[in-house]
């Protein structure tokens, strides 16, 4: 089942889990206004200057967080203690969902895709 916008992957999950989504869509609006908001691999996905940025998705025990595997080789060790694919890392819902990383990790995309871009 396809969701057509951001809004309606969110609100498709139960309170607890609507609001970790809320959070970390949250994050991304701060660290950069302009990013391109859209759903891609049916997941909430984030462009800036006409590149990936992040993902992210909720799923039945964990929250997947793509950042590209640049966003994730420069925080390995901060990630070490999450369950890793390449360019991927899960947050598991019965620990709390460290927003202040994934903060520095976006910052990090956003910097790093604006570097590429000029």
């Amino acid at each position: 089942m396809g969701h057509r916008n951001v809004d309606e992957y969110i609100m498709s999950f139960p309170d607890e889990i609507r609001e970790i989504l809320s959070k970390i869509r949250a994050i991304i609006r701060e660290k950069d206004p302009d990013a391109e908001e859209s759903i891609q691999y049916d997941m909430p996905a984030y462009k800036t200057n006409g590149r990936a940025l992040v993902y992210f998705a909720a799923f039945k025990n964990h929250i997947g967080f793509y950042a590209t595997p640049t966003g994730h080789a420069a925080f390995a060790e901060e990630l070490s203690k999450y369950k890793q694919g390449k360019g991927s890392v899960q947050f598991p819902l019965d620990k709390p969902i460290p927003f202040d990383l994934i903060g520095e990790i976006i910052e990090f995309r956003v910097i790093e895709n604006s570097e590429k871009h000029s």
